[in-house]
């Protein structure tokens, strides 16, 4: 089970969009990430390859959690917005809930649950 001071320090790194140092600072080495129904990645080194991967596609991003955050022992969920705007001048506008399972102060597992349509770039009109 996370401390609270654990937990708001995950949020606050992600928050200030340093998604990759959250995954390196917050993962178990051998943690699980599933998006959806896809199957999971394993381990810590594939969570960070994953996130660089999207991040260098991005050009600004927004990440913000809504409160509350529910946690019962080692069981945590997170209500996250993001706000992609790609590199390619589209946006993404992503609402999800990370459904996770702590191991001490370390994510050993979470799950993404999301709507997949969200997934899809939208050209941003300008005015």
């Amino acid at each position: 089970m996370p401390s609270k001071d654990t937990l708001e320090k995950f949020i606050a790194r992600v928050e200030a969009n340093a998604h990759i140092e959250a995954v390196e600072e917050f993962y178990a080495e051998d943690s699980t990430m599933q998006e959806n129904g896809n199957p999971p990645r394993f381990g810590r080194d594939a969570h960070v390859a994953n996130e660089r991967k999207v991040m260098a596609r991005v050009r600004n991003l927004k990440s913000k959690c809504v409160r509350p955050v529910f946690v019962e022992g080692d069981k945590v969920v997170i209500r996250w917005i993001f706000r992609f705007e790609w590199q390619d001048g589209t946006v993404t506008h992503m609402e999800e809930l990370a459904y996770q399972r702590w191991e001490g102060e370390r994510i050993a597992e979470e799950t993404f649950f999301y709507d997949p349509a969200q997934r899809v770039p939208l050209v941003e009109e300008k005015y």
